[in-house]
């Protein structure tokens, strides 16, 4: 194994627990600002009408014009500041993913990401949280047009670093994208069991990770083989 490459949502960051941060604040902000409804309603829309596209950048107009006919000015800057303001607070790795990268460099891994996320706001969120230079290539849905499980992306990081799909782990939380798209080319697999703790549905990785070190103890163990 020469290198190791993660999706960057639940993966490396603790992205959802940011979102419902995020969309329990703007519902707040909105009804601040006149929204006539109740709030437990408003959130379990506004979750819904997010699913499709987490990374959805008209959301709280899209919302405004299904809820309220219109896009209210107010209630829109009411929203969109209040979720700039709590996403800056709640963004965050999860606990041990900067010890995990620099045990992992100190294997001599190369190391790189493959996200879903345009590429603004991926490079965004890592630089951020300081994640950014301990990668040597980050993959956007930018940069190839397609998401995940099209190989395209997982091709364009692995020539990027120089290397075969055979000599790659692919380190994700979603069995669907992550896992079936990295082994379409044949690469090792790593399930980020701790950023989707829910899911029931087959996972088909060659291992499971409980928490981000777990990869420490893998790597490790691959080393001395």
């Amino acid at each position: 194994m020469k290198a190791v490459i993660f999706d960057l949502d639940n993966t490396l960051i603790d992205f959802m627990r940011m979102k419902e941060h995020c969309i329990d604040a703007s519902v707040d902000a909105m009804i601040d600002a006149g929204l006539d409804m109740p709030k437990k309603k408003a959130v379990g829309i506004l979750r819904e009408m997010y699913m499709p596209n987490i990374e959805d950048q008209r959301i709280f107009q899209r919302f405004l014009k299904k809820v309220h006919g219109s896009i209210d000015p107010r209630m829109l800057a009411y929203a969109v500041l209040a979720y700039r303001r709590v996403k800056a607070g709640f963004l965050a790795p999860y606990p041990g993913t900067k010890r995990t990268l620099i045990a992992l460099k100190e294997y001599g891994l190369k190391l790189a990401v493959v996200s879903d996320a345009p590429r603004d706001q991926a490079w965004m969120r890592l630089s951020a949280l300081k994640l950014d230079d301990f990668f040597d290539a980050i993959i956007t849905y930018d940069d190839t047009g397609s998401r995940k499980p099209s190989k395209k992306p997982f091709m364009k990081a692995i020539r990027a670093l120089g290397l075969r799909p055979e000599q790659c782990i692919m380190v994700g939380d979603w069995p669907e994208r992550d896992i079936r798209g990295a082994k379409s080319l044949g690469m090792k697999t790593a399930f980020a069991r701790y950023g989707n703790p829910g899911y029931r549905g087959r996972r088909n990785a060659d291992i499971e990770l409980r928490k981000i070190t777990d990869l420490i103890a893998y790597v490790k163990k691959e080393h001395e083989v």
